[in-house]
């Protein structure tokens, strides 16, 4: 029995290494997917899931509806001089977890990412909320290398080659 699963795991890593290598494949191949691979803490794995569930840039009018997809932003929640926010019910869940993951990852290989995580720490934000609004700054910046037609580019950063 053990040695029936040993050899399980060993083939499942084999099949792990050849998805991995055709995923690869696939984002070398997008556009998008190798535009949003270049932001560091972006993997793989985050940068084809996004890649994927964002399909084409023309399905966005803007850059608040990308926000809005991905649900990395808040609905405004008014009624008499209440003013909140509050989360979107919404959104593509699959592309949330991507950036939401993307995002954390961002903060730790990027200076500028870790002070703004910080600062919204700071203002007394939770940690799912802080990296959203990291993650609401990601969406600026992505939709501005793709309707740029460029690469994520940060002093002191080297573009990824895959």
């Amino acid at each position: 029995m053990i040695v029936a699963d040993a050899r399980r795991i060993l083939a499942l890593g084999v099949e792990i290494k050849a998805l991995e290598t055709r995923l690869e494949a696939l984002v070398r191949d997008s556009d998008l997917g190798r535009r949003i691979d270049s932001i560091p803490g972006f993997g793989l794995i985050c940068s084809a899931e996004l890649a994927g569930e964002i399909g084409t840039l023309e399905r966005f009018t803007q850059e608040g509806s990308l926000a809005m997809y991905v649900g990395m932003a808040p609905l405004d929640y008014q009624s008499g001089s209440t003013h909140r926010s509050r989360r979107p019910r919404q959104v593509n869940r699959h592309a949330k977890a991507a950036m939401m993951v993307g995002a954390a990852a961002h903060a730790h290989c990027c200076e500028q990412a870790a002070a703004y995580y910080a600062k919204k720490r700071s203002e007394g934000k939770a940690h799912n909320q802080a990296v959203r609004a990291l993650g609401r700054q990601l969406c600026r910046v992505l939709w501005s290398m793709l309707h740029g037609q460029r690469e994520y580019r940060l002093p002191g950063f080297e573009p990824k080659s895959i």
